[in-house]
């Protein structure tokens, strides 16, 4: 494999990471929860706060400055995959952990949106 073949290999890494979240959150959210029970309501709803928190996560991450490392594209862009691997797993840890108390909110409203009280 030349360069170019893992540059452009690392540079998609890089944007389907940032994807993934974001579009299992939004398929779950456009599937049928009427019939969730409500471990897998509460389930949606921490998906949704750990994505929230890592939105959190990637904009303060945003305001510390870069430092100015004479890396090469590639590793660049691996350095910033492992990031985005470590801020996912770090907001899905503070999600489970209690979280900022918005799952439990969206919990009790979708509990009583479908019924299930």
């Amino acid at each position: 494999m030349d360069v170019n073949g893992i540059n452009s290999y690392y540079g998609n890494l890089n944007t389907d990471t940032a994807s993934s979240s974001a579009s299992k959150l939004e398929e779950t959210l456009n599937s049928d929860l009427s019939t969730a029970t409500e471990e897998e309501l509460m389930d949606v709803c921490k998906d949704f706060e750990a994505y929230f928190i890592e939105q959190m996560f990637k904009a303060m991450q945003r305001m510390v400055p870069e430092s100015e490392d004479n890396v090469s594209a590639a590793t660049k862009q691996l350095k910033d995959y492992y990031k985005d691997q470590m801020t996912q797993s770090y907001a899905e840890q503070a999600s489970e952990g209690g979280g900022l108390g918005i799952a439990q909110v969206l919990y009790e409203q979708m509990k009583r949106n479908y019924g299930l009280e």
